[in-house]
């Protein structure tokens, strides 16, 4: 069982500075979310935050306050009873009108997917309890105690104890969180106290309890809506606040004689996002704010932590930057200087001010940095080139750095969760959509990689894996990564599942999956199109696909499935795209300039209406996401461009693939109510077409839109995940059997 940790600090950075975007665990792929976080789901008690009023100064953007005593009011605030705006009631009668019938026609149509959904998810459960129940969570070594994470559990072991004996010191059941999984496990330097963040599927918002430790753990503390969290020192606490998607507020607590809370620090800039980061050897604190292209760092001693934080270099537009700290010295990793790509950098800690940098590394183009973990005398990079794993080991005794390679059919890293930063071995896991997490150690001594012991169940060895490139419109080289049984024959003739995303500098997931083994012994194609926008060769990949670039993305997945086609893998009538979230641009988009190049589509919370969310200020990710998309409102061009390419914007009368969307009614990141329109939009125009084509073998594609109660754009539970991936496959089965069965009548004569 995996504890689900909060990404907070370097490596959400290195997503492209994702801590907000339309964008979660589970996409890019079929899956929800990993299958192993079996929860009993129950009414949810996560407390809910009580209502509070902080007036503040106008001060500049980033600013540390005064210490001063802040307190929550406990009440609620009554809505003003004026008279309703006419256009706002007609707009909820209207979006409440067409959820009703969304329900209805998914009522009407999803009895013809329950048994092939049945059976897919019995082989989905099976191969789950094949692949993981030799699975150990992630630990928390503190000296000889050890801390460990299990079906709603966290215990505590010896690290010499061979027997198994452990400690309970929480449990969500106990203390009215069943319906909560733990997110985040924070402990105190002195192991007095341990911080645990739960999280419910049906809410963005996490819930900090800290717990007294001891031979009876009691709860300390319960803080609502808490984003990140880290110990100072053993009874002083740093923790950022969640409101409406944002993290704006630092707060400071203790747990001393004289317990309280003070306002550490606010962004004024609705652009930014705030986390809180703690570096390996616990020497600061940093506050971190970061918008899509621009940092802002402010250091907190861990010696002094009542002293105001200290501010490393004021943001510059255009720089991002990220703080450890090694021996007085300051590592900044920054896309500061001429190249765009991230280099390692370093500075006194007195002197941190950028003119101070000194260059210790640069990558090279078209490099990703997945992430970076500082050792005592060594730093490690894991990186991607070209769709290929390797470690760049820097060593700061020697200053030499050493380049290792990983195994070819590697995919994704999966990193501790908490390493040790005094250890001489560093630890990680490979995987890939169809192999299980392998673990693999590089010891700073012997200078190599070690392969961990063998696995119970052998890797699978009948899954080939190609990587192809391919040239989109202007001419730029596109990564393609393709799956598919060694024993099957005739490859055009199998079906196909692409997958896309390409926005926000982050990478398509590509870490073991279940349905995605199971689709390969069934003789299914994958494909993975690392298209511009995305993050998988470096920043400047990411740059090519935003804003006013975004079209290079459809050009560029155009060119991947035409590549696929021609080279033999599969063909267009068995041919479907897969996409979630933000992702859902560039899907929908294809649909509506290239329908012929595929047969059917499945979408997870897809972001298919751009330039009306991007028009809706009031919305909470839409100021920081012009970043991202451009501000319509500001600029005209923008407004055209957006609308040139938007899903529901270019919908007109034509032959439609199939479509199968799942929507969450509890989505916070993507409106439901632009869900629904282009559901309605995409449905009307595909019967337009199909009237006005009348004639023998005319096909209507089938638009479905499955909306959940349960569940939001970040977590679902571990059934509904295993209900949403069966009727995704039982779908496509579906279409690609129409296909079949469309043909035999074709050639019948029927």
């Amino acid at each position: 069982m995996k504890v689900r940790m909060s990404c907070v600090g370097l490596r959400n950075l290195l997503q492209g500075l994702s801590f907000s975007v339309r964008y979660y665990s589970k996409h890019n792929h079929l899956q929800t979310i990993c299958l192993y976080s079996k929860i009993q789901q129950k009414k949810c008690h996560i407390l809910d935050c009580s209502g509070s009023t902080c007036t503040h100064k106008t001060v500049p953007p980033g600013s540390i306050l005064p210490w001063r005593l802040f307190s929550c009011k406990e009440g609620t605030k009554i809505p003003s009873k004026r008279k309703q705006n006419t256009s706002i009631i007609t707009s909820e009668l209207l979006y409440k009108n067409l959820l009703k019938s969304e329900q209805e026609n998914w009522n009407d149509v999803s009895a013809s997917y329950k048994a092939m959904t049945e059976r897919i998810k019995k082989k989905l459960e099976e191969l789950h309890n094949k692949y993981t129940f030799n699975s150990v969570s992630p630990r928390i070594r503190f000296g000889e105690n050890v801390y460990f994470e299990e079906n709603g559990c966290i215990f505590l072991s010896k690290a010499d104890d061979d027997e198994g004996n452990v400690d309970i010191l929480f449990s969500t059941k106990d203390l009215g969180f069943s319906d909560a999984f733990i997110q985040r496990i924070r402990i105190s330097p002195d192991q007095r106290y341990m911080a645990i963040s739960l999280k419910s599927e049906n809410s963005e918002e996490a819930t900090c309890v800290i717990m007294k430790l001891g031979h009876s753990p009691v709860v300390e503390k319960v803080i609502p809506s808490v984003f990140s969290f880290e110990w100072a020192t053993n009874d002083v606490l740093y923790y950022t606040s969640q409101k409406n998607l944002k993290c704006q507020n630092v707060f400071m607590t203790t747990f001393t004689d004289q317990k309280h809370t003070k306002l550490v620090y606010t962004e004024q800039d609705a652009r930014f996002f705030v986390d809180i980061y703690c570096t390996k050897d616990r020497r600061f604190l940093t506050i971190n704010s970061n918008s899509k292209t621009t940092s802002e760092v402010w250091l907190i001693d861990c010696r002094h932590p009542f002293k105001l934080p200290a501010l490393v270099q004021a943001r510059t537009k255009g720089v991002i930057y990220h703080i450890e700290h090694r021996n007085d010295e300051l590592y900044i990793l920054t896309t500061y200087g001429e190249s765009a790509e991230y280099k390692l950098m370093k500075a006194p800690v007195a002197s941190s001010g950028m003119e101070y940098w000194q260059l210790v590394y640069a990558l090279e183009k078209k490099t990703k940095l997945v992430d970076l973990e500082m050792f005592t005398d060594h730093c490690v990079m894991f990186l991607k080139n070209a769709g290929h794993l390797y470690l760049n080991v820097i060593s700061f005794v020697s200053h030499l750095v050493q380049s290792i390679e990983l195994p070819t059919w590697a995919c994704e890293f999966e990193l501790e969760s908490h390493p040790e930063h005094t250890t001489s071995t560093c630890y990680f896991q490979l995987t890939s959509p169809v192999h299980p997490p392998k673990c693999f150690a590089y010891s700073f001594k012997e200078n190599n990689l070690i392969e961990q012991a063998v696995q119970e169940v052998p890797i699978i060895m009948n899954c080939h894996t190609t990587r192809l490139l391919a040239k989109s419109k202007d001419e730029t080289l596109v990564p393609i990564t393709v799956f598919h049984n060694m024993n099957s024959k005739e490859l055009h003739r199998k079906p196909l599942l692409v997958h896309v995303y390409g926005a926000y500098g982050i990478d398509l997931n590509m870490s073991f999956k279940e349905e995605k083994l199971m689709l390969i012994e069934e003789g299914w194609i994958l494909a993975y199109c690392h298209v511009r926008g995305g993050g998988e060769l470096g920043l400047s990949w990411h740059k090519d696909g935003c804003q006013h670039n975004k079209l290079k993305g459809l050009h560029d997945l155009k060119a991947c499935i035409m590549l696929l086609h021609q080279l033999g893998f599969s063909q267009p009538k068995y041919t479907a795209l897969a996409a979630a979230s933000a992702g859902g641009v560039l899907a929908g988009a294809l649909c509506n300039t290239d329908p012929e190049l595929i047969r059917a589509m499945v979408l997870q919370a897809p972001f298919v209406d751009v330039l009306n969310t991007m028009m809706k200020t009031h919305l909470p990710l839409t100021i920081e996401e012009q970043e991202e998309w451009g501000n319509p409102l500001a600029d005209e061009k923008y407004m055209k461009y957006i609308k040139s390419y938007c899903p529901y914007q270019n919908i007109k009368p034509q032959c439609y693939p199939s479509v199968f969307i799942t929507a969450y009614e509890n989505d916070q990141r993507i409106p439901l109510t632009g869900v629904l329109q282009y559901v309605q939009k995409l449905r009307k125009a595909a019967l337009d077409h199909a009237s006005r084509t009348r004639k023998k073998g005319n096909w209507i594609p089938s638009i479905i839109l499955d909306i959940q109660a349960n569940g939001s754009h970040c977590d679902s539970s571990w059934e509904d995940s295993l209900n949403e991936v069966a009727r995704h496959i039982a779908f496509l089965n579906k279409e690609f059997e129409e296909v079949c069965h469309l043909q035999h009548h074709m050639k019948s004569g029927k």
